[in-house]
C-alpha cells in the first residue's frame, strides 16, 4: 500500500466516512432541561417573500395565543405571486407581483425576524425556525461543485424554485459533503444572530427530497476510492451497468451512501444547531441512511403524517427512546386528504382527531400542526396548497381552541415518564436495501424505495408486548443486564428477529448478547447481504441457533403475559413513571392503521363499541370492559398496586359530513 492510499484511508477515517460513528460523547446533550415549556401544539407559520409588518406579526401571533397553540415554526416560501396562474384558477385567489418583500438574509430581513421572536417569547409562545427557504437544504451561494451530484450525469443539478429568493432559483446542496452544508448554512448563520441571542429556539429541517427515483445513483467526488477501501472491490463497473441488477453490490454502495450522507449533512446539522445556541428539530424521513440511527443524533427526531401513514411514527418514536430523547414530534395533518389542495379550508376537526390518535398510538406527542399560512391583518384569503389550513377564516376555527386543548393534554401524558418497553424487534433494514425500488402501487411522488422502510409494521404475535424497533447500532451500544437488554431508556426481555437479511456485524452482536442471556427469537435463518460473503456467517448462525436461549417460537420464550390481551386490540402507547405508573393510552378504533389519504369524514362514528382487555402490570393480571364512545380515544392510568383509572381527555368534535374523494390535478 503507497503512501497516497494510507493517506486516503487516514483521511477518510477521520472524518469518520469508513468507521462506525460514536456521536453520543460528541452530541451529548442533557434533555433534563425541557425544550419547550408547553405540550400544547404548535402550527407551522408560511411566511411568504412579501413585505412582513410588524403590526401583521404581533396581530397573528395574537391569535395563535388565542387559540391554545404553544408556539410556531416559521417557514420561509416564495412570493404569493409564484403560482398565480395555479391560485387563480383552482382557488380564485389573485396575487399581483410584488417587489416590497425584505431580501432574503438581508438587515431588513433580520429585524423581522428578530421582533418576531422577541414578541413571541413576550407572550409566552415558543418560536421555532426552518435552517433555511422551503426545503430541500439549498441556497445561492451554492456553485455547482457543492451541489447534488449524480453518477453518470454531470448535468443534473437539482435546483430550488419555490424559495424566499425566486425568480433567483437556490442550488440544493451535495448532502454527502460536508463543506457543501458549511457553505449553505454560513450566511444563514449571520444573518440569525441576533434572532437567537436570547431564549433558546428550535432550528428545523424537513424530509430528504433528493430526486427520490436517483438514489441508487447519488455520487460524491472520491465516493469510489472510499468505497474500495471499505468494501475491497472496485464499484465503478456496477454503477456503469446499474446497481439494480446487483443487490449485493447496491447493499453495499447503500451502507456506504448512508455513511457520507450521515457525516456529511446529518452531524454537521446537529453540531451547527449547538454552535447557534439552538435546539436540532429533524425529519429523516426518506433520507438513504440509517434512519433510525440519524433520529438518534437530532434533540427532536420528528415524523410526518398523513403524506406518510402514521405507522412510519413507530420508526421515530422507538429511535428516540433507544437514545433517551423524550421528545417525539410530528409535522401533522399535512395534505391528509390528498395532495396538493384536497378540501383546502374543508377540514374536519374530528378527522384531525382521528389522525392525532394514530400518531399519539405509535408514540408521537408533540404535534406541529401543517400549516397556517401568514394573513396580514384584515386578510383571510392566502393559502399554502400542501397542508391544511389553520388560521383565521378557516373550517377548523370554531373547534380549534378545545381540539387544541385536547391535544395538549394528551401529549403532556405522553411526555411523562419514558416509554415502557418489552420486546425489542429487529428493524427489517438490511431487507429494505435488498430489495431496491417499491413496487409502482407503493410509489408517490415523494416515496420512491424500500428502503424508506413506509410500511413496516412490527410482528402480530408481539403486538400486546408493546413492541419497539431496534437495529444494528443500538444493539452496539445495548447490554445484558439480569437476561433484560437495555439501552437508553429501554429494557427488554427479549428480542425478535424475523428478517430475510441480516448484516454479519449484527448476528456477531446478537450471538454476543444472547451467550450473555438475551433471549433471542430467531423466526427465521437469514442469509448475509453484501457482495463479499463470509465463511464464518453459517457458523456464526449455527452457534446462535443452538443456544437454550434461541428459539423460533416466541410463545415459548416469553414467559409473562403481555402489557395488554384481548382478541382484538387498538393500536396504542404506554408511557411508565419511576415509581411504577403506566399510562396507556387506547386509539379510537377509526385510527386503526390509517392509509393516506383520508377521505373527508372517514373518521365518522355512530356507535359506542365495548371490549374486554386484561391489562398486566407489575405481575398482575386485570380484567376491564373499555367502552370507546364516538371520536373517543381513552387513557388509562395504571398504579403500582394495580388500580387501572380511565383518565378524563374527552373532547367529541362536531359530526362530521362524508364527502367523496376529491381529485386534484397536480402542478408538480
Amino acid at each position: 500500500m503507497n503512501l497516497i492510499q494510507l493517506f486516503i484511508i487516514w483521511l477518510f477515517a477521520l472524518t469518520g466516512i469508513l468507521s462506525t460513528h460514536n456521536e453520543s460523547t460528541v452530541l451529548y446533550t442533557d434533555y433534563s432541561k425541557k425544550i419547550y415549556h408547553s405540550s400544547k401544539p404548535m402550527v407551522r407559520w408560511f411566511w411568504f417573500a412579501t413585505k412582513i409588518k410588524e403590526q401583521d406579526v404581533k396581530f397573528q401571533l395574537d391569535w395563535v395565543k388565542k387559540n391554545n397553540f404553544g408556539g410556531v415554526e416559521i417557514a420561509w416560501l416564495y412570493p404569493l405571486y409564484r403560482y398565480q396562474d395555479w391560485f387563480a384558477k383552482d382557488f380564485n385567489r389573485h396575487y399581483p407581483k410584488d417587489t416590497s418583500a425584505q431580501k432574503w438574509l438581508s438587515k431588513d430581513w433580520t429585524d423581522i425576524v428578530a421582533y418576531t421572536k422577541r414578541y413571541a417569547d413576550t407572550i409566552g409562545l415558543a418560536c421555532d425556525f426552518t435552517f433555511g427557504s422551503a426545503w430541500p437544504v439549498a441556497g445561492l451561494n451554492i456553485d455547482k461543485k457543492y451541489g447534488t451530484q449524480i453518477y453518470g450525469d454531470t448535468a443534473f443539478s437539482q435546483m430550488l424554485t419555490f424559495s424566499w429568493a425566486w425568480p433567483q432559483n437556490m442550488r440544493v446542496i451535495n448532502h454527502l459533503d460536508s463543506n457543501a452544508f458549511e457553505i449553505f448554512a454560513r450566511p444563514f448563520q449571520e444573518a440569525m444572530k441576533d434572532v437567537l441571542k436570547d431564549s433558546k429556539s428550535v432550528l428545523f429541517t424537513d424530509s430528504w427530497e433528493i430526486k427520490l427515483n436517483k438514489t441508487n445513483k447519488i455520487w460524491t467526488p472520491g465516493f469510489d476510492s472510499t468505497f474500495k477501501l471499505k468494501f475491497g472491490y472496485d464499484i465503478i463497473p456496477f454503477m456503469k451497468k446499474g446497481i439494480d441488477s446487483f443487490p449485493d453490490v447496491r447493499y453495499d454502495y447503500m451502507l456506504h451512501l448512508g455513511e457520507y450522507i450521515t457525516n456529511g449533512f446529518y452531524l454537521p446539522y446537529v453540531r451547527k444547531c449547538k454552535d447557534m445556541g439552538a435546539w436540532s428539530r429533524v425529519q429523516c424521513l426518506g433520507s438513504p441512511t440509517d434512519v433510525m440511527t440519524t433520529y438518534s443524533l437530532v434533540d427532536i427526531p420528528e415524523t410526518e403524517a398523513m403524506l406518510n401513514n402514521p405507522n412510519y411514527s413507530k420508526i421515530v418514536s422507538s429511535a428516540a427512546c433507544l437514545s433517551s430523547k423524550n421528545l417525539v414530534s410530528s409535522e401533522s395533518f399535512t395534505c391528509m386528504y390528498g395532495f396538493p389542495g384536497t378540501y383546502l379550508r374543508k377540514e374536519q376537526t374530528a378527522d384531525l382527531k382521528m389522525v392525532a390518535d394514530a400518531l399519539f398510538a405509535n408514540g408521537v406527542n408533540h404535534h406541529v400542526y401543517c400549516g397556517m399560512p401568514f394573513n396580514p391583518m384584515g386578510s383571510d384569503t392566502i393559502d399554502f396548497f400542501a397542508t391544511c389550513y389553520f388560521g383565521p377564516g378557516g373550517s377548523l376555527t370554531e373547534e380549534l381552541p378545545l381540539f387544541n386543548s385536547y391535544v395538549e393534554k394528551v401529549s403532556g401524558i405522553l411526555q411523562r415518564g419514558k416509554t415502557y418497553t418489552d420486546v425489542a424487534v429487529y428493524i427489517p433494514y438490511e431487507d429494505a436495501l435488498m430489495k431496491g425500488a417499491y413496487p409502482p402501487e407503493k410509489q408517490r411522488v415523494w416515496v420512491w424505495g424500500e428502503y424508506e422502510m413506509r410500511y413496516i409494521h412490527p410482528p402480530a404475535e408481539t403486538e400486546g408486548y408493546h413492541p419497539i424497533w431496534i437495529n444494528r447500532h443500538f444493539l452496539e451500544n445495548a447490554k445484558v443486564v439480569n437476561r433484560r437488554l437495555e439501552v437508553g431508556d429501554a429494557s427488554f426481555s427479549l428480542l425478535y428477529v424475523d428478517v430475510m437479511y441480516l448484516d454479519i456485524r449484527a448476528l456477531e452482536r446478537i450471538l454476543e448478547l444472547a451467550k450473555q442471556g438475551l433471549k433471542v427469537c430467531l423466526k427465521r435463518q437469514p442469509v448475509q447481504p453484501g457482495k463479499i460473503k463470509s465463511n464464518e456467517y453459517s457458523i456464526l448462525l449455527r452457534k446462535l441457533s443452538s443456544l437454550t436461549g434461541v428459539s423460533d417460537s416466541f410463545n415459548k420464550l416469553i414467559n409473562h403475559p403481555a402489557l395488554i390481551q384481548g382478541d382484538s386490540l387498538p393500536e396504542y402507547w404506554c408511557r411508565t413513571t419511576n415509581d411504577g405508573t403506566k399510562y396507556l393510552f387506547l386509539a379510537q378504533w377509526a385510527s386503526r392503521n390509517l392509509q393516506y389519504p383520508v377521505y373527508s369524514g372517514q373518521s365518522l362514528a355512530t356507535e359506542s363499541k365495548t371490549m374486554k382487555f386484561i391489562i398486566y402490570n407489575n405481575k398482575k393480571s386485570h380484567k376491564i370492559n373499555v367502552e370507546f364512545k364516538p371520536y373517543q380515544s381513552v387513557m388509562l392510568e395504571i398504579t403500582p398496586n394495580g388500580k387501572v383509572n380511565f383518565m378524563d381527555i374527552s373532547f367529541v368534535p362536531k359530526t362530521p359530513l362524508v364527502r367523496p374523494r376529491e381529485i386534484q390535478k397536480t402542478y408538480f
